[in-house]
């Protein structure tokens, strides 16, 4: 695994920015074990025998990092930041193409429950939590936000707080009511 400095991945990030090509390669040796772990933990929610592996999943996000030339980047948490928008996105679009594929073609045969349970569920779960961030995006940005960076992108509270600009307990206490908001949204749950 490669150890740096968070000056140098931010310092590899802004030479990137302005265009330096091998900045972005080096960058990518550095994070590329960090980002793995994150991947790692975020699919290991995922239900078992998933077809999208943390491996596949990182290559999607560089495939869709290095399309974006419009970033400028701040620092390593920034990065962070982006990369877990990205893999949140990414999952989100394979869990809709799941569920809007028509009859097999191929896959192995499971009895009607299996799947509901095997698949569609988790699925369905991914969707509607992205569905319920957009809700409340619209209503409070910065609790979504905080959301995707935790859960999605595995950042600590610390690490969320400089990303946002706010204090560790701002990141807590929204941290705990957006927990709790997200749960009445997709329990139905209005208390």
């Amino acid at each position: 695994m490669a150890t740096s400095l968070p000056g140098e991945i931010t310092k590899l990030l802004l030479e990137w920015g302005q265009g330096d090509e091998p900045a972005r390669e080096k960058l990518i040796s550095l994070v590329y074990d960090e980002l793995h772990l994150r991947a790692k933990r975020f699919m290991g929610r995922e239900q078992p025998g998933h077809t999208l592996q943390p491996t596949a999943l990182i290559n999607e996000a560089y495939l869709r990092l290095i399309d974006s030339t419009q970033v400028s980047w701040k620092n390593r948490n920034d990065f962070y930041a982006v990369c877990a928008n990205l893999m949140r996105q990414i999952l989100v679009d394979f869990a809709r193409s799941r569920g809007s594929q028509k009859r097999g073609g191929g896959v192995n045969q499971v009895s009607l429950d299996e799947a509901l349970v095997i698949s569609y569920e988790k699925s369905a779960e991914l969707i509607a939590l992205d569905e319920a961030l957009k809700s409340l995006a619209a209503i409070d940005p910065r609790k979504s936000r905080i959301v995707e960076l935790r859960y999605f992108g595995g950042l600590s509270v610390a690490e969320t707080a400089e990303v946002l600009k706010v204090s560790p307990d701002t990141v807590m206490r929204d941290w705990g009511l957006a927990k709790v908001w997200l749960y009445r949204q997709l329990s139905g749950k209005e208390k």
